[in-house]
């Protein structure tokens, strides 16, 4: 089985995300209706003021520490799919479980992600909080769920992330499970929106039946500065590898 990435699974990482695919997605109706992506040099995309177009940049690749494990992570992973102890079964039921989960493309469209890319995601999130890579594909269907309960708070003289946390969700009582917190870069206390850059900020441990002893904190990843704006946000992952989408906290002044 041979397997080539594609944008779902770009999509789907998240920070991890190392490359610029140069294809827009488009939906016809009457002529376009929708566009999202990039062709020759402009790019087609749309915030909360409608679509717009804007003249393509090249990013500067600044092959720092951290976006190198990334891009590594990935490659080692998708190496794995084809090496022992992987075979033909462990692969098809990766299929299975994908088939079971519905993905929202750039355009809010449900599509289906490969097994291929389910394996990547899923094991590229679980080694980054900690974990193990597990070859084996999930028996339960679906992803996690969120955290309703999720907040966070922050100190400039800490330089620490404070965690609001349910205790008593599946995850947090199941040792091998995870949540994986990660922080955008602080804003202006007049900011109102922000969807980026986030960097990871560390994870909290699943502890069977008892669950994390509270406090739950992490060191911030960005320098914490008093009064700033400051949004995080989370994944949960199970211990058998299945991850959640991103969920966020709202965001929080910067205390002293």
């Amino acid at each position: 089985m041979d397997h080539k990435f594609n944008r779902p699974i770009f999509e789907a990482m998240g920070p991890l995300r190392s490359m610029q695919l140069r294809f827009a997605l488009v939906k016809y109706g009457a002529g376009v209706i929708e566009m999202s992506g990039s062709i020759a040099g402009t790019v087609f995309a749309h915030n909360r003021f409608g679509r717009y177009a804007r003249p393509r940049s090249k990013p500067v690749n600044p092959r720092s520490a951290r976006q190198m494990a990334a891009r590594n992570l990935m490659m080692l992973l998708a190496e794995q799919w084809r090496e022992s102890p992987m075979d033909d079964a462990i692969r098809i039921a990766w299929d299975t479980y994908a088939r079971t989960i519905n993905w929202n493309n750039k355009l809010g469209e449900a599509i289906i992600l490969t097994g291929f890319n389910h394996f990547i995601r899923s094991n590229a999130a679980l080694i980054t909080a900690g974990g193990s890579l597990i070859t084996a594909a999930p028996t339960d269907e679906g992803l996690p769920g969120a955290d309703p309960t999720f907040a966070v708070a922050g100190s400039a003289s800490t330089q620490k992330l404070t965690l609001t946390l349910d205790i008593a969700l599946a995850w947090a009582i199941e040792t091998g499970a995870y949540i994986s917190v990660e922080m955008g870069r602080p804003q202006s206390e007049s900011r109102n929106f922000f969807d980026g850059p986030w960097r990871n900020a560390g994870s909290i441990a699943g502890v069977d039946t008892t669950g994390p002893t509270p406090p739950h904190e992490l060191d911030a990843p960005f320098t914490l500065t008093e009064t700033q704006k400051v949004w995080c946000r989370a994944r949960i992952i199970r211990m058998d590898s299945r991850c959640s989408t991103h969920f966020r906290a709202d965001p929080f002044a910067v205390g002293a």
